[in-house]
């Protein structure tokens, strides 16, 4: 290290480098024609400006770590937000259905209770997390689907078709359970009768592909996407960048369904 990076980075506060640099080099200008011939003149040159030239690209380096540090926090800090908002509506719905069940049936309910509770571990820790396997988030579903066969008064047909390679791969949590969540608040939930979920999950080591068809009261829609798949949309963005596929349909008149393929 030099004697004048010495004195810049022990000497100088950092925010006055960049005036000695300008003024020094307006001095080495105006005494150039005077002392351009002198050794001494032309090694302190030399040492001056590669010294300002280290401090330039050290300094670059500097801005460019500083702005990645918070796109990284902005990041982090949208998706926490947006993880926050999953599920609180059928948490509520759940807690509840449990107020009347408590009486009626005491057996029922504490596994209602038991399972709630699983659920609510999930996605208050692990669901924090940046990636859990695929094996976990297939167990969380799986809960959640059990809860909603428990809670309602009447036949649902719910069907969860599994074909996956390697349950030990890694993907953002707490995704699906919004397609799945989508697929019973506004069709189950509406429908008084012959309500139905498929589910089809299929994946590699390479490719996940999520698949929700339900089927809905077509006097009961309100024609825009709800708070669940603008989050999901979101979340998809700022992990998932150009490599996954959204796609929504109704290609019936009661027939909903949603597809998510992701690139892993």
């Amino acid at each position: 290290m030099t004697f004048l990076q010495k004195l810049f980075n022990k000497q100088l506060p950092q925010r006055l480098v960049p005036y000695f640099f300008i003024v020094t080099t307006i001095l080495i200008m105006v005494l150039n024609d005077a002392l351009g011939d002198e050794d001494g003149f032309v090694v302190f040159s030399l040492l001056f400006f590669t010294s300002m030239g280290v401090w330039m690209i050290r300094w670059v380096i500097i801005q460019i770590k500083f702005i990645l540090r918070l796109k990284k926090e902005k990041k982090q800090a949208e998706l926490m937000h947006l993880k926050s908002q999953v599920n609180p509506h059928f948490f509520f719905n759940t807690l509840n259905n449990l107020y009347g069940l408590v009486e009626q049936d005491t057996a029922k309910a504490q596994q209602l209770i038991l399972k709630l509770s699983d659920m609510m571990r999930y996605s208050i820790y692990e669901g924090q997390n940046d990636w859990v396997t695929l094996a976990d988030e297939i167990t969380y579903l799986e809960n959640y689907m059990d809860l909603h066969r428990m809670r309602y008064h009447k036949a649902i047909a719910i069907h969860f078709d599994i074909d996956a390679e390697d349950r030990s791969v890694k993907i953002m949590p707490l995704l699906f359970i919004i397609m799945v969540e989508n697929a019973f608040k506004h069709g189950v939930e509406k429908l008084r009768r012959d309500a139905f979920v498929h589910i089809r999950l299929k994946a590699t080591t390479q490719h996940v592909d999520f698949e929700v068809e339900n089927n809905f009261d077509v006097e009961d829609t309100g024609g825009s996407e709800g708070i669940g798949l603008n989050n999901l949309r979101q979340r998809l963005e700022l992990v998932y960048l150009n490599r996954h596929e959204l796609e929504i349909s109704s290609n019936h008149a009661d027939i909903y369904k949603i597809r998510l393929r992701l690139t892993l």
